[in-house]
């Protein structure tokens, strides 16, 4: 909390993940992309195959220009937007890897040369030398990833850093091997991919033998990611291993996407590319690539979601606090531990709530576009709001707890009931309906009926039993807020509860 926040409107990850996502996809065909050519170039010279070997000058040249230029403008762009949303996560990295980084740097240098050197020196260079420069190149492009890849699944996973402070500690964590697999398999997959969009521009029985070579990159890489994807997995924390077996739905949404991505992926590639590459055209070739860029996608953001609450876990949650540093921000106030604050603490500041919504929600949530707490948060009045926030990373896994002393408390609960109160219109005939609203917004955010988050089912129950249960919520379990609506919101949550119908 001791940096400023950048307000974008809408949560910083977003940003973030939007450049991220297309760096990530560009990158690792950069390196797939590296033993393909050379390989590619040896399968020329080995057969004699003129039209071969002038395919692969023609695509080195479009390698070089979209790996350098796109690939070095987004990583750019990555530390730019990384720098601002989450400041302390960034210096924690930047600290703890500088090796990592120094060395990671002059792997890239070496990529860039060599890339160069290779896409424009075919003329200039014998085979054996011009070949080696290709090698040169990958091997600093693999090594390259096998250093970013340390510091990204640290993100996930310190392990015995958490304790140590020891950069291999944290460098070689559970998840880095898998995840090394799964980014290898997937430069190998891309590295065909982009081979499929050289291969429009070629006619005749070249076209086919390229959209073969091509094609069989694609496969390959494709097969091993559902082994690898296993392995990952079973690194997982046990929480995160919670959040695919049911506690988020987006978890085994994302997971269901890049079976699906690279399912159809498999198939378009081997009916198009490996058995009637004359049917290759520029819209197969562009549904192989977007479900290249799916599965990539979705894969990256899992990894991101399945960390949460942290940024870095066990160490530093994603609204930029440090989980060492919650008790005293619980006992001085967040105005104590920032320097960037604008309005002066009151509880009754609306202003001074927004802040502490700035500081603490605005990493994840905006207002009213993605992830809206506006939504969430309707019909909530200052009390439950009030009651509610000691209970975030109960209500929610991915939430971080609330940091903060009463004042802030207090002001963050006032804001977050300014911004969408509502009320619930009872009469005989809608005491079900009514009730199901009820309970959307005082119970939904830990709750479901009968659905895989918390399910209640208490259809056995008659609503004036289950009526006496709401006046006592706090007893019957210290985590739950007392129900704060009316006495006619509580007999229609009561009446819902009885029938049993089931909610999302």
């Amino acid at each position: 909390m001791n940096y400023p926040i950048w307000q974008l409107g809408f949560p910083g990850g977003l940003l973030i993940a939007t450049v991220a996502v297309l760096h990530v996809f560009v990158s690792h065909f950069a390196v797939g992309g590296g033993a393909y050519l050379v390989l590619t170039e040896r399968k020329a010279y080995r057969n004699n195959d003129r039209e071969l070997l002038n395919y692969a000058r023609a695509h080195a040249k479009f390698f070089a220009l979209l790996t350098l230029v796109f690939g070095a403008v987004t990583g750019v762009g990555i530390w730019f937007s990384i720098g601002l949303v989450s400041p302390d996560a960034t210096s924690t990295l930047i600290h703890t890897f500088v090796w990592g980084w120094a060395m990671e740097w002059v792997f890239f240098f070496v990529e860039i040369t060599a890339a160069l050197v290779y896409a424009y020196q075919w003329d200039r260079l014998d085979r054996a030398s011009h070949q080696a420069v290709g090698w040169i190149y990958f091997v600093a492009a693999w090594a390259s990833l096998a250093i970013i890849n340390g510091i990204v699944t640290f993100m996930l996973t310190p392990g015995r850093w958490l304790e140590t402070r020891n950069f291999w500690d944290g460098f070689f964590n559970p998840t880095y091997f898998p995840s090394l697999a799964i980014r290898t398999a997937m430069a190998v997959a891309l590295a065909g991919m982009f081979g499929l969009v050289s291969t429009l521009q070629l006619r005749g029985g070249i076209r086919e033998r390229v959209a073969r070579w091509s094609g069989a990159w694609v496969v390959v890489g494709i097969v091993f990611l559902p082994l690898f994807g296993l392995w990952y997995y079973r690194a997982f924390p046990g929480f995160a291993r919670r959040y695919l077996a049911g506690g988020i739905s987006a978890a085994g949404t994302a997971v269901n996407l890049a079976i699906a991505a690279a399912a159809l992926a498999l198939v378009v590639t081997a009916l198009a590319a490996l058995w009637k590459p004359r049917a290759l055209n520029g819209a197969v070739v562009a549904l192989v690539l977007l479900s290249g860029l799916a599965t990539l996608g979705s894969g990256e953001y899992l990894r991101e979601l399945v960390r949460k609450p942290w940024v870095i876990g066990g160490y530093l949650y994603a609204n930029g606090i440090r989980a060492d540093a919650l008790k005293q921000i619980s006992a001085t106030g967040v105005s104590a531990d920032s320097r960037w604050l604008a309005a002066k603490p009151a509880a009754d500041s609306l202003a001074y709530g927004r802040e502490i919504f700035v500081l603490e929600c605005s990493a994840c949530h905006s207002v009213g576009g993605y992830r809206a707490l506006r939504a969430r948060v309707r019909g909530w009045d200052e009390h439950f709001a009030y009651q509610a926030l000691p209970h975030l990373q109960l209500m929610r896994g991915t939430m971080p707890p609330f940091a903060g002393n009463e004042t802030d408390r207090a002001a963050l609960a006032k804001y977050l009931a300014s911004l969408n109160p509502a009320t619930v219109s009872i009469s005989p005939a809608n005491q079900v309906a009514a009730g199901r609203e009820v309970f959307e917004i005082h119970c939904a955010a830990c709750h479901t009926v009968r659905g895989a988050f918390r399910p209640l089912n208490l259809a056995a129950m008659k609503a004036g039993a289950i009526d006496r249960l709401l006046k006592i919520l706090p007893a019957l379990n210290p985590n739950m807020p007392p129900f704060t609506g009316s006495e006619a919101e509580r007999r229609a949550l009561a009446r819902f509860l009885e029938t049993g119908q089931p909610t999302s």
